[in-house]
């Protein structure tokens, strides 16, 4: 399997990254409720998959450019 063809594998909308933010976050506290160490350790590896290594990946894998931004002229910048 290519590099190229993983990123077809990664969701290109923002719930999946969110839902398995907010799973990990509910993995890590109920590991600091139960006392586990693994299971926090689970929870945060979840949360930083969700919010930085999948939409690294995802940028990186990606094909297209993103869209650029608005042009501001540069006299109301500064």
């Amino acid at each position: 399997m290519s590099l190229l063809s993983a990123g077809a594998l990664l969701p290109h909308s923002i719930g999946p990254y969110v839902g398995l933010m907010l799973a990990g976050f509910g993995v890590a506290i109920l590991g600091h409720l139960a006392g586990s160490r693994w299971l926090v350790a689970v929870g945060v590896i979840m949360i930083m998959l969700a919010v930085l290594i999948f939409p690294l990946a995802l940028q990186v894998t990606t094909d297209t450019p993103p869209q650029p931004g608005p042009k501001v002229p540069l006299a109301i910048l500064g």
